[in-house]
């Protein structure tokens, strides 16, 4: 069985609705990433130097880090799910292309605003960053359920979890209807629910 290293509201909610999503059995483990310790206490930089989540534990010991690369080896251990186009298509190579508009666009932007040092001033160029990329992301889903069309995959799992991170940030995504819509139906999709409510998010 493999195990997810996460911490609540992280980027690893992204492989954790994966997970569920794919119906594989899986163990979670919690760190604090201020601590760099595991809930049992473990050094958690013995784990992932980098001292990030996501990390999958594979039942080999090996261990795979960054969001886009663990969520693809999960959507290919269930391939039925149809979490991810099958290798080689054109499909697959638009999941890569949101996986990485995703990761270096919205995610990144989001960095600064985190942390408690960053300017004023920078926070602002920030927030105007993520609110071009929530114009193009408002008109991509015009039309559509999700990013590639009809079908839930893994790029929707990674997208829904960082967008969410608005509502720490006093951004409205309220202001991008289509977003808005997006967000509300992954929210209520029942595996998404099952993982908001295991990482203590919602009741």
């Amino acid at each position: 069985m493999v195990k997810l290293y996460f911490s609540p509201g992280a980027c690893s909610l992204s492989p954790h609705i994966a997970l569920r999503e794919a119906g594989l059995p899986f163990t979670l483990e919690q760190v604090d990433l201020k601590e760099k310790k595991t809930k049992p206490g473990a050094d958690f930089l013995a784990v992932n130097t980098k001292g990030q989540v996501p990390v999958l534990e594979l039942e080999s010991g090996e261990r795979l880090t960054e969001g886009p690369a663990i969520v693809q080896y999960i959507a290919d251990q269930a391939p039925a799910s149809g979490l991810a186009p099958a290798n080689g298509t054109l499909p697959r190579y638009h999941l890569q292309e949101w996986l990485n508009f995703v990761t270096s666009e919205i995610h990144k932007s989001f960095t600064p605003l985190f942390k408690p040092n960053t300017p004023d001033e920078y926070k602002k160029i920030a927030k105007e960053n993520l609110a071009a990329r929530f114009d193009h992301l408002d008109k991509r889903l015009a039309g559509r359920q999700y990013l590639l069309g009809d079908n839930f995959t893994v790029a929707d799992a990674y997208c829904f979890t960082v967008v969410n991170w608005s509502r720490f940030h006093q951004i409205d995504v309220a202001k991008w209807p289509n977003l808005k819509a997006y967000m509300d139906r992954v929210a209520a999709r029942p595996k998404v629910q099952e993982a908001l409510k295991a990482e203590g998010l919602v009741k």
